[in-house]
């Protein structure tokens, strides 16, 4: 698939690590340093705005090892970028750690993963379709 991209990041365009790789790095477009304290938001600019066709979005997700090592998350994980929509991708990054965390130009932030989606319309009914759970919700299937 051959998707349309801006990129005015001064970087390569993202592009997948491993053959088997889902998603590609994002990386931070800043003129400065951004600290991020402890449990603060930003917006982190990309530099690259995408044409996705219909029938797909662009999904941001965190990058494990900054979760895992740093704390540094993507606060609406996954963020959704619609086929619509041709502004500039920005991140929204939260600092869930104790210690203040520093962006630098070409950190990689994040990641995005290209996604196709199905659009439905509703049926609506009286009563659903019976099923073994029932209505049983969190942790009803004994999942610990």
């Amino acid at each position: 698939m051959k998707i349309d991209i801006v990129n005015t990041s001064g970087h390569e365009v993202p592009s997948y690590e491993t053959l088997l790789s889902a998603g590609m790095d994002l990386r931070a477009v800043t003129d400065t340093s951004i600290k991020l304290a402890p449990l603060e938001r930003v917006i982190v600019k990309t530099g690259l705005f995408m044409a996705l066709p219909a029938g797909y979005e662009a999904q941001v997700r965190p990058r494990s090892g900054l979760a895992a090592k740093k704390g540094i998350t993507v606060l609406n994980a996954p963020g959704t970028i619609d086929a619509d929509y041709r502004g500039e991708i920005g991140v929204i990054l939260v600092n869930l750690s104790n210690e203040d965390f520093t962006i630098e130009h070409g950190d990689r932030i994040a990641q995005i993963v290209i996604s196709k989606y199905e659009r439905v319309d509703w049926n609506v009914v009286e009563e659903l379709s019976k099923t073994s759970r029932g209505s049983g919700g969190f942790g009803s299937t004994g999942v610990k």
